[in-house]
């Protein structure tokens, strides 16, 4: 008796069912692509108890006759391929043929269609492979298809099922992802009659992203369109302060279909790299327009994973795209911004605004006319007793404003006998500052001029760090373009926050992480740099290692030396290290070498140099960044932010945490009710 032999045609479907329909979803999906591919304008699917009860999908497409109508139901019958060449020219979503009689195989199944100027339509009533009736019908032009009892015959399949609101969840998943593909078409998805999605279908991809995620978010999203030799990118990146906390809201979208690929995700990410906190992920909707004979659709079965034939050269592109969208960007979130749309009509209501140049001392108060054309220290933290002042002179629309009459008349009395206060407490605090440094030594002199910070060991490592020299340097030069907008330090919050204004309202900085972008990029310089200044240690630093640790960085030395870092091995599982980038956090040499051996010793492939320099910079710009509830002068908060002025990506710290928030003057204005 013959072992081999051929296996029977239910249970062939059985097996092929289960390669394509998974759950309700797989079936939404299979025959929502097909209503796509019929050329439909207007689709609408209605679920019941998640889709297993029934499934019924409803378009205005093409439609079939009714010889199409029965051919469906045959293995790998198909309108979209003819020839072996047109697998390579794949322009459908649908191509297979498996679709409708592998869900027809495991549930019961109507199709009520009608072509393009035929008299009448076709009424088809399915029970698993048999044709139950056959038979016409009265239907407008189109396709609808029900699916009743899905994995009736299946229990096995049946009881994986999840709860109806986790089905639900995917089914609204695949229509999301398939509206944000075809915003030309009109989407109308409902459970239990109750409306999930309803998209317009003008072919606004905006409008499809408000309908999904909210105006909220809509109003957040950035354009991006680009156009290389091979590859056409447009669609909608967020801003880095709306992330999610997975990266599924990443859309990428190949030639019409939606796909999984981790590479393009991740260029995506690299887009948006230092932008992001740790173990968040943007909202992001990606289109890719390439030619079909670039992208090998054919190599899963839910055809949602493709092969790229020049993978690299498109996740390089996506990157520098991404990159260069935020590079053009001001970054600032604005808490508590109402949504608004146009010019806020605050403007034109009688109600006087906030004169925001009457918080600043005038000219005309003696004791407060200081000015700041002095130099401001070399290092932030100077001089803890300089006079902490304020900077009238530098702001061309501090000038060009008016000083509100009415509002000057209500307050002058009140300034005036605060003005005699203050002149007489600056006098004999002048007074008293002379005597006292006429009795200083030359000793004490000399320790103040050397201590320019509040004198620490971790904090002389600045002293190579190339600060703002004097205000005259801080000024915008001619052509020079800069993202953050020019503000003047008010105040100190809780010794971490800066407060500055402008006449856009208030800023609020947090020093810690302004300063560590600056040393992140100063850093991350000097590593890259080919000429890597490197310091003899007169006593060198030894690191204790474990076996598994001690062949990680003997078969990468030479990338520790292409960073500035050189080690000696030095008994069987211990190094020395005679040498390094003297520009080092002063007393923190250790701790990050120990970080850099451990960032080698966790790569499980190939070291990646770029990767472990760029892991060094931002280890030691956190570590010798100014910390919270450190007190700064007036003079060092306007370098501080200065320096952060003229950063590549004055925005976010290194582990993407914003640095300035922004109060607008509407929005203060609001909330003291000054408008409406």
């Amino acid at each position: 008796m013959a072992a081999i032999h051929i296996m029977d045609e239910q249970l062939a479907n059985l097996i092929a069912a289960g390669e394509v329909v998974e759950r309700p979803s797989s079936v939404v999906k299979e025959l929502v692509e097909n209503s796509i591919d019929a050329g439909s304008t207007r689709i609408e699917i209605h679920l019941e108890e998640g889709g297993l009860a029934s499934i019924r999908i409803k378009d205005n497409g093409i439609g079939m006759d009714r010889d199409d109508c029965r051919l469906a139901f045959e293995r790998h019958a198909t309108s979209k391929l003819k020839r072996a060449r047109d697998l390579s020219h794949i322009r459908t979503l649908g191509f297979r043929g498996e679709a409708i009689p592998s869900i027809a195989a495991v549930s019961r199944m109507e199709v009520i269609s009608t072509a393009e100027g035929a008299p009448a339509g076709t009424r088809i009533f399915r029970v698993a492979d048999r044709e139950e009736a056959c038979e016409p019908a009265a239907f407008p032009r189109g396709t609808e298809i029900k699916v009743y009892d899905l994995f009736f015959n299946t229990p096995a399949r049946l009881k994986y099922m999840k709860s109806i609101q986790t089905e639900i969840g995917h089914v609204s998943d695949v229509i999301n992802r398939l509206a944000l593909s075809h915003p030309e078409i009109a989407f109308l998805l409902t459970h239990n009659d109750k409306q999930i999605l309803k998209t317009s279908g003008d072919g606004q991809v905006l409008h499809v992203i408000s309908a999904i995620y909210g105006l909220n978010l809509a109003k957040n999203m950035v354009a991006i369109q680009a156009e290389s030799l091979d590859y056409t990118l447009s669609g909608f990146i967020a801003k880095p302060e709306f992330t999610r906390a997975n990266r599924s809201y990443i859309s990428t979208i190949i030639n019409g279909r939606y796909i999984r690929n981790i590479g393009l995700a991740n260029a995506v990410l690299r887009g948006y790299h230092t932008l992001l906190p740790i173990n968040r992920f943007p909202v992001v909707v990606l289109a890719v327009d390439m030619d079909p004979t670039l992208v090998d659709v054919n190599v899963h079965p839910a055809k949602l994973e493709v092969r790229f034939s020049k993978e690299q050269e498109l996740y390089s592109f996506v990157e520098q795209e991404v990159r260069s969208v935020w590079g053009r960007q001001r970054l600032i979130p604005e808490p508590g911004r109402d949504v608004r749309r146009g010019q806020p009509e605050w403007k034109n209501q009688k109600q006087e605004a906030i004169d925001w140049s009457l918080l600043v001392p005038s000219k005309s108060s003696p004791s407060l006319e200081i000015s700041m054309t002095s130099e401001a220290p070399t290092k932030i933290g100077a001089q803890p007793n300089e006079q902490s002042t304020f900077n009238t002179q530098k702001s061309p629309q501090a000038k060009q404003q008016q000083v509100a009459s009415g509002y000057v008349k209500r307050l002058e009395d009140t300034w005036q006998t605060q003005v005699a206060r203050e002149t007489q407490e600056t006098l004999e605090t002048q007074e008293t500052r002379e005597i006292e440094e006429t009795q200083e030594t030359e000793e004490s002199r000399e320790t103040q001029e050397t201590n320019v910070y509040e004198v620490d060991e971790r904090e002389q490592l600045v002293q190579e760090f190339p600060q703002v020299q004097a205000s005259t340097e801080n000024e915008v030069q001619p052509g020079e373009v800069l993202r953050v907008p020019e503000m003047y330090p008010m105040a100190q919050l809780h010794g971490t926050y800066i407060l500055a204004q402008n006449q856009d309202g208030m800023y609020m900085i947090d020093q810690h992480a302004a300063q560590e972008r600056i040393f992140y990029e100063f850093f991350l310089g000097k590593l890259h740099d080919d000429t890597i200044e490197s310091q003899d240690l007169l006593l060198p630093i030894t690191l204790d290692l474990t076996k598994a640790e001690a062949l990680a960085v003997e078969e990468n030395t030479d990338k520790f030396s292409r960073v500035g870092v050189y080690l000696e091995p030095f008994g069987s599982n211990s190094y020395m290290i005679r040498s390094h980038p003297r520009w080092l956090p002063k007393g923190e040499e250790e701790s990050i070498l120990r970080e850099m051996v451990d960032m080698v010793v966790k790569q499980k492939k190939e070291i990646d140099v770029v990767k472990l320099r760029e892991a060094a910079a931002i280890t030691m710009s956190c570590k010798a960044a100014i910390k919270a509830n450190r007190y700064l002068t007036h003079a060092e908060m306007e370098a501080l932010i200065q320096r952060l002025r003229r950063t590549t990506s004055p925005f976010t710290c290194p582990h993407g945490r914003p640095i300035i928030v922004h109060f607008s003057t509407y929005d203060i204005e609001k909330m003291f009710k000054r408008v409406m």
